[in-house]
């Protein structure tokens, strides 16, 4: 069993929780309230610039120049893609820049993100990079299984986007990477004595991505 799967295996009851959201569930048959979408909408921006100090973070972090450069690609895809492909979809919800930059972060955005700043902070790439992992591979595993549900890509879901985003080959892609440095960095780094300690960072990133849904499911 790979080390991200071990992860979830030992973390099952907060992945299902995270990737089998009813807030997922709702975008997939395009029964969400349009009220919470929007609110996740703008935390998810404001989430996204928090993220990317996480992989600048990376970037000192990284005990390697393979590694440096592995995570400054995740930088720029977030601030030079995801963030324009993000700030374009909010339009379409008629959500300016202006409206996105300006936005009071929720609680639940702060606490996320100064979770996973904090794991990398006091710990070492590895930490990081689990903390880092519930979203990064999440997103890929959760679009996909939308993707299979029937209305998922109707004309008449609101939400066809979203899910053609992230379930489309350049994001798969990304999780893919992802994934696979996560496994070279655990073969490097995971010792036995350490994976009771990697997977408490991994069950509170998961569970706190569970909360990031459920504050765009109450706003709705």
């Amino acid at each position: 069993m790979s080390f991200f799967e071990r992860l979830k295996t030992a973390a099952s009851a907060e992945w299902r929780a995270y990737t089998e959201h009813p807030f997922t569930n709702g975008l997939a048959d395009g029964s969400l309230p349009e009220a919470a979408f929007r609110h996740y909408l703008v935390q998810d921006y404001l989430f996204l610039i928090e993220f990317a100090r996480a992989y600048a973070l990376a970037v000192y972090k990284s005990p390697k120049l393979a590694d440096m450069r592995e995570a400054a690609a995740g930088l720029s895809a977030i601030l030079d893609v995801e963030m324009n492909l993000h700030v374009n979809l909010c339009a379409d919800w008629g959500l300016s820049p202006a409206d996105l930059e300006q936005a009071p972060p929720a609680a639940e955005m702060l606490a996320y993100t100064r979770y996973v700043l904090d794991a990398g902070m006091r710990g070492d790439l590895l930490a990081l990079k689990v903390a880092l992992a519930p979203c990064v591979i999440g997103y890929a595993e959760i679009a996909t299984r939308l993707a299979s549900r029937p209305d998922a890509d109707a004309a008449t879901n609101a939400y066809r986007v979203w899910i053609a985003e992230y379930a489309g080959v350049p994001y798969q892609e990304v999780a893919a990477k992802a994934r696979t440095h996560l496994e070279h960095l655990a073969d490097l780094y995971a010792t036995p004595a350490r994976e009771a300690e990697l997977l408490a960072i991994f069950k509170e990133a998961t569970r706190l991505e569970a909360d990031f849904w459920e504050m765009a499911w109450r706003a709705g």
